[in-house]
């Protein structure tokens, strides 16, 4: 009976080290499908008032999260692009360059950027100096495509069916009690990693709207040539940045008004540029400053400290790259929870009597 039990545990562990490899293999799209698990769960069971199939309701959550956000870089790639082409026109950019024979030439006097204007161009050899440069970045580019392409699928089916059958592995779980500390840990754990992530897509949409608002008030009383283009996907796009840490906001306001002073610049309008500098001052100041002060205590956990979130922030794409951007605020959650509840137990004190109290002063998610 032994031997078989040992024969049993260790034919386990062979499977667990296997699945824990492909799990470390694929650890960034699993990462960002439990972020958006717990972003679109509570949306997932709200649904459940119009009395739709579980399915249903999984595929509209995430739809109502991933189309706007594909969308929205997909307009941003194509604005970039039509701007990027308006500037070359409009400044001596392949003269400045050296590019009259390069492809950068060759699409700047690409007159019809249609489809049949493309044929054309394509039939009278304009475009083969592109052409032969993307065939020489194939390899890469197709890397870079399959790659992406991969983990996006592993994101969504991962994500599509946590939100069907994730309250399945939760009962599945708890099989394991013990005098019920694993519960009391799980359910704890559950709970704040759905305050603490769904604070972040709430804080996204709440930056989003302040920034669009100032963006399109500013253009309300600046001049024409240093208006801000786009005021509506610049504010979106910042709002999507106030994930990334310490930095955050500023890679999006901060371009953009270097974009801003471009026009003025060159058109011998220096005058202008102090409405870029007080653009500066108000997008440092409403946009990113009052929101992180005022809102992020609001949306953080119930009991996640804000200060130890903001260095899980900061911390996780330097230890865990790109993806510990959402990693390091999990593991957080989890490590602080285990110590609130069962490391209390296990070493036999009474978490009513020893577990921290919340700052007065910190408000909380479900308070908001």
């Amino acid at each position: 009976m032994d031997e078989k039990r040992f024969v049993i545990a260790l034919f386990g562990l062979v499977v667990a080290l296997l699945v824990g490899f492909i799990a470390y293999r694929f650890v960034a799209p699993l990462t960002v499908a439990v972020f958006l698990y717990y972003s679109t769960r509570r949306l997932y069971h709200r649904l459940e008032r119009f009395r739709l199939p579980a399915r249903v309701r999984a595929v509209a959550s995430l739809s109502l999260i991933g189309i706007p956000l594909i969308g929205l870089l997909s307009y941003t790639v194509l604005l970039l692009l039509i701007e990027a082409r308006r500037f070359i026109e409009q400044y001596p950019v392949t003269e400045t360059v050296g590019a009259e024979n390069s492809w950068v030439g060759d699409l700047a006097a690409l007159s019809d950027p249609t489809f049949d204007g493309v044929m054309r161009a394509y039939q009278s050899g304009q475009l083969d100096p592109l052409i032969e440069f993307a065939s020489e970045q194939a390899t890469l580019l197709a890397g870079v495509l399959s790659g992406f392409a991969l983990n996006l699928l592993i994101t969504i089916v991962v994500t599509y069916y946590l939100l069907l059958d994730g309250s399945k592995f939760h009962e599945w779980l708890l099989t394991f009690d013990d005098d019920a500390v694993v519960r009391e840990y799980l359910e704890a754990a559950d709970a704040e990693l759905e305050a603490v992530l769904y604070g972040n897509l709430l804080n996204v949409i709440a930056i989003s709207i302040i920034a669009v608002v100032t963006y399109t008030g500013y253009n309300v009383v600046a001049p024409e040539i240093v208006e801000v283009p786009y005021p509506a996907l610049a504010g979106a796009l910042t709002g999507v940045a106030s994930l990334i840490p310490v930095i955050g906001m500023k890679i999006v306001y901060v371009p953009l008004a270097a974009v801003t002073a471009v026009p003025s610049v060159l058109g011998d309008e220096v005058a202008a540029l102090v409405y870029v500098a007080g653009f500066l001052v108000v997008a440092a100041v409403v946009v990113d400053t009052i929101p992180d002060i005022v809102l992020r205590p609001y949306f953080s956990g119930k009991t996640t400290h804000v200060g130890l979130l903001m260095l899980a922030y900061i911390f996780g794409p330097v230890v865990f790259g790109f993806h510990g951007l959402f990693l390091a605020p999990i593991v957080l959650v989890l490590a602080l929870t285990f110590a609130d509840t069962a490391l209390i137990r296990l070493l036999g004190g009474d978490p009513e009597e020893v577990g921290p109290e919340m700052p007065r002063g910190q408000r909380r998610l479900d308070e908001f």
